[in-house]
């Protein structure tokens, strides 16, 4: 690891912490040639299946653009940014686990709603505003009470 005092090579590591649960590690360095110290973060990097899109399309997951969405949904919410990030972690371990090449969007969305749903119902609501994309109020008004109504099924359905 290079110093970012004095740019040389020559480092060693001094204490090593693991956060959250293990899947981060914390260590402290200190540079042989400046006796300058520093901290550095590692994360497993994750492969991501990618995204299948509505239309066919297949394209790299983007975090940027879930969490856009989702701090738009909660702007002003009681839902700080490092629940929003532990949302977007959650999702990007249960596309892991489903083994699947290619995720389907649909299946992302739902994912969000469904969290959205049990943590805030204004976020949810705002989420659904533009994850649906409606053309209306009345149709925004009538969709959303028989696709809530379809999430809370399929949500009793899975912890039955």
């Amino acid at each position: 690891m290079r110093c970012p005092n004095c740019l040389k090579q020559d480092t060693k590591v001094i204490d090593s912490r693991n956060l959250q649960d293990g899947d981060h590690v914390r260590r402290r360095r200190k540079c042989e040639s400046c006796e300058h110290r520093f901290t550095t973060y590692e994360k497993t990097e994750a492969i991501l299946p990618a995204v299948l899109k509505r239309d066919g399309r297949s394209e790299p997951f983007n975090r940027k653009k879930i969490s856009g969405g989702l701090r738009k949904a909660c702007q002003k919410r009681p839902i700080n940014i490092s629940e929003i990030e532990t949302i977007i972690d959650d999702l990007e371990s249960h596309m892991i686990q489903s083994g699947l090449k290619d995720f389907p969007s649909e299946n992302i969305g739902q994912y969000l709603m469904r969290t959205l749903n049990e943590k805030d119902q204004v976020a949810y609501v705002r989420f659904a505003s533009f994850y649906w994309n409606f053309d209306n109020v009345q149709s925004f008004i009538s969709d959303l009470s028989k696709k809530t109504n379809e999430l809370n099924t399929t949500v009793s359905n899975q912890t039955n």
